[in-house]
């Protein structure tokens, strides 16, 4: 091999850190010359002000000065001409049309729906830690924040303020915190803004948008947190996804738990096919070993048990309350990751296992087969 080729195969193998994908894949290597010991590689980024860039172009000349012989590199960076970017969007849908759900029941990506009945419940948390446990297991994992009003996803998972999608013509591409790829409304609000006053024919628009016009490439699994209760973005995300799975999260309170079933109810009258009950804020245990049950105890067995009424679903973690936890939240350093000696990491963690280790039946699924 060639000094010459030495260099472009190393820095295509780079990965654009937006896409998830070698800038050789993407056609984002131009010319490369070597003159002794010096390279000169040229490279296009997307858009201008790529928000990768000074990445990109960091990890790009470390590759080229890592072939043997070579001890100086330049990078020249351009853009993307508006062909070059049509091309690569193209590329990037796999042959779908603009603007269509690429969740829809052939998908081999699981959906999963994290509801609740009642806000407080800390379905939102439940949210943002599963995703990023399941994310450490090496599943590729999306996370849309479907709870327009009472958005809190980009603060849990510590994504700063003002963060927003990088732009492609009509793609946009998710911001990816602690692994996870993620969407939200509040990434779009302008400056000053903390509240969105919409009803449903909005939320309908903003779901239906957060499916369709957001890149998120090849998931195994997409987290959807919804907001609490049974209205407009329920019945939207029913529509949009009537395939989707649906995880219950509830406290062991009465008052919640009872409110929580609702929520399962909802979800199979739309055909979704609820998975799981997730009771939050159980009892937790003193250092002296004295257990304290502070909202009371068996919600989460309850909801499961009202919901096997017409098909058996598992009480499948019971989340001790955890000062941790709520620190890690506020913090935006999700406890799977910041206390890992937490008892509600652990059973975080063990949930994200049984999901992981549950998949998905292919069962009334097309597979792409090729006939020879």
């Amino acid at each position: 091999m060639s000094s010459v080729d030495a260099v472009r195969a190393a820095v295509a193998a780079v990965s654009d850190p937006e896409l998830r994908r070698p800038i050789g894949e993407l056609d984002m290597v131009r010319e490369i010359t070597v003159e002794g010991a010096k390279a000169q590689v040229g490279i296009v980024l997307t858009i201008v002000g790529c928000p990768a860039a000074a990445r990109i172009e960091s990890d790009v000349r470390q590759a080229a000065a890592s072939v043997p012989g070579i001890a100086e590199v330049d990078v020249e960076v351009g853009v993307m001409t508006p062909a070059e970017r049509k091309a690569l969007t193209e590329k990037l849908r796999d042959g779908r049309p603009a603007r269509q759900m690429p969740f829809g029941p052939d998908s081999l990506t699981r959906v999963i729906l994290v509801s609740s009945g009642k806000g407080g419940v800390g379905k939102s948390t439940v949210t943002a830690n599963l995703a990023v446990a399941l994310a450490e297991q090496g599943l590729a994992v999306g996370l849309v924040d479907a709870d327009v009003h009472g958005f809190s996803i980009p603060g849990l998972l510590g994504i700063p303020a003002g963060t927003q999608p990088t732009r492609i013509d009509d793609l946009m591409l998710p911001p990816v915190a602690h692994g996870v790829k993620t969407i939200s409304i509040g990434m779009f609000l302008r400056d000053g803004e903390s509240v969105v006053a919409w009803r449903g024919p909005m939320l309908h628009r903003t779901v239906q948008q957060f499916l369709t016009d957001v890149f998120f490439g090849d998931l195994d699994i997409l987290l959807i947190d919804m907001p609490p209760g049974t209205g407009d973005i329920a019945i939207s995300v029913g529509q949009l996804l009537p395939h989707a799975e649906v995880l219950v999260v509830t406290t062991p309170q009465a008052a919640a738990s009872d409110v929580a079933i609702r929520s399962g109810l909802v979800a199979r009258q739309t055909g979704q096919r609820v998975i799981g009950v997730v009771e939050n804020m159980a009892a937790f245990t003193l250092p002296d070993g004295t257990v304290v049950d502070l909202f009371g105890s068996g919600g989460g067995a309850a909801v499961a048990e009202a919901l096997s009424e017409s098909a058996a679903v598992p009480l499948l973690a019971s989340i001790p309350l955890s000062p941790a936890l709520r620190a890690g939240g506020d913090a935006g350093v999700p406890v799977v990751t910041g206390d890992r000696s937490d008892a509600a990491a652990s059973a975080i963690r063990d949930l994200a296992r049984t999901l992981a280790e549950q998949g998905r039946g292919l069962a009334g699924r097309s597979l792409p087969m090729t006939l020879r």
